[in-house]
C-alpha cells in the first residue's frame, strides 16, 4: 500500500461520522492514491443504460462479448453482484502518453491504453490499496475493486458520477483528459454523500469520429455495432480469419484501434499522465509483425507478461500480423 495512504482519519470509525465527512475522506484518499478524477453515488440500478445494453444486444451488435449477455440485469444493479453495496465510488486514471505511431509497413499499430503495463493490474492495485485505506479509517468497511472483467457498466458510472459524458463513439470523455481514462469503480457499503451533479453533453453537431471509423463501426451517433470494428476484430475475435470487410480497412491497426478518439477534438486536452506503468514498453507502440509471427507458446508468454495485449492470445496476434502484412503486399502489388 502507498505510505500516503497510511494515516487513519480518526478511531470512532465510520458511524461517528457524518456522511458527507466521509465523503471527503473518500475523495481525497482516491486523489492520494493516484486517481485523477473521483465521484460517488447510490448502488442502485442504472435504469437507462441497462434498458440501452439490453436493446444493444438485441441488435447483435456485441458480436463475441457473448458474456455481456449472459445476464444482462447483473450489469446494471451493483446490488446483484455485491449484495452489501450502497455506494459506488467511481475512479478515473488518465494513460495518455505522448509517443506517436509509425507508419512503417513491416510493423502494426498498436492502441494506445496497451503500450505499457496492463491496466487492469494497476487499476486495480490502486483500488486496492484505497479500500485498504478505507477500511484503516472505516473498520466497518466492505467492499468490492471492480476494473473492466467484474460485471459492471463502466463508462455508465462514470457518467452518472459526473466525471464525463459519453461520446457519440460511445467512450467516456472528460473536459480534462479527453477520452483517454481509465474507469474503475470500488463498491462499499457505506451509506454516504453522493454527487448529484451530471456533465452535459458536449459532442454537439460534432461527427468527426462517425466520419472517420473506416469500417462504419459507429452505425449512428452513440452507437457502435462490434462486428464491424477494428478493435473487436483484432482483440475479441477467434476466427482464423479476420473478416475480409475489416481486414481490408484496418489501416495499420494491429491490435485495437484508436481512430475515433484521435480524432476527438477533446482530445486536444490531453496531459501526459504521471504513472509511469502506462509509458510504452519497447517495441509496443508498433509490433515487429515478422517478428510476432516467430514467437512460440514461450517466448509469446515471455514478450507479453503483464501486457494487455495478452488478450487476443498467441493465435489472434499471429492471425492479426498475417492479415497486415498481406494488406501490405496488396497494396505494394
Amino acid at each position: 500500500m502507498p505510505a500516503i495512504l497510511t494515516a487513519p482519519l480518526a478511531s470512532e470509525g465510520v458511524n461517528g461520522f457524518h456522511p458527507a465527512r466521509v465523503s471527503r475522506r473518500i475523495k481525497d484518499l482516491a486523489l492520494r492514491a493516484g486517481f485523477e478524477q473521483v465521484g460517488i453515488v447510490p448502488a442502485a440500478r442504472l435504469d437507462a443504460a441497462g434498458d440501452h445494453l439490453v436493446e444493444w444486444l438485441s441488435r447483435g451488435y456485441h458480436g463475441e462479448l457473448l458474456w455481456l449477455a449472459r445476464d444482462p440485469e447483473l450489469r446494471a444493479d451493483p446490488r446483484r453482484f455485491f449484495p452489501a453495496a450502497r455506494s459506488v465510488v467511481v475512479v478515473t486514471k488518465n494513460y495518455y502518453t505522448p509517443a506517436e505511431h509509425s507508419d512503417d509497413p513491416t510493423t502494426g499499430k498498436v492502441s494506445r491504453y496497451a503500450w505499457g503495463d496492463d491496466y487492469h493490474d494497476v487499476v486495480a492495485e490502486e483500488l486496492r490499496a484505497l479500500l485498504a485505506a478505507i477500511s484503516e479509517d472505516f473498520p466497518d468497511t466492505e467492499g468490492k475493486v471492480c476494473v473492466d472483467i467484474q460485471p459492471l457498466m463502466d463508462k455508465a458510472w462514470a457518467v452518472r458520477a459526473g466525471l464525463g459524458w459519453l461520446g457519440k463513439h460511445t467512450n467516456l470523455i472528460t473536459t480534462e483528459y479527453g477520452s483517454w481514462v481509465f474507469v474503475g469503480e470500488l463498491l462499499l457499503n457505506l451509506e454516504l454523500e453522493y454527487d448529484e451533479e451530471i456533465v452535459a453533453d458536449h459532442c454537439g453537431t460534432c461527427t468527426l469520429c462517425i466520419d472517420a471509423c473506416p469500417t462504419g463501426a459507429i452505425t449512428e451517433p452513440y452507437l457502435l455495432d462490434s462486428n464491424k470494428c477494428i478493435s473487436h476484430a483484432t482483440i475479441e475475435l477467434r476466427d482464423e480469419k479476420i473478416p475480409e470487410f475489416v481486414a481490408e480497412k484496418l489501416e495499420g491497426w494491429f491490435y485495437g484501434c484508436d481512430i475515433c478518439q484521435d480524432v476527438c477534438p477533446w482530445n486536444r486536452f490531453e496531459q501526459a499522465t504521471d504513472e509511469p506503468r502506462f509509458y510504452p514498453r519497447a517495441g509496443n507502440v508498433n509490433i515487429n509483425l515478422s517478428e510476432t509471427l516467430e514467437l512460440t507458446p514461450q517466448t509469446y508468454a515471455e514478450r507479453f507478461r503483464g501486457s494487455a495485449m495478452k488478450r487476443a492470445k498467441l493465435p489472434g496476434l499471429q492471425r492479426n500480423a498475417r492479415a497486415l502484412l498481406l494488406a501490405a503486399q496488396n497494396k505494394a502489388t
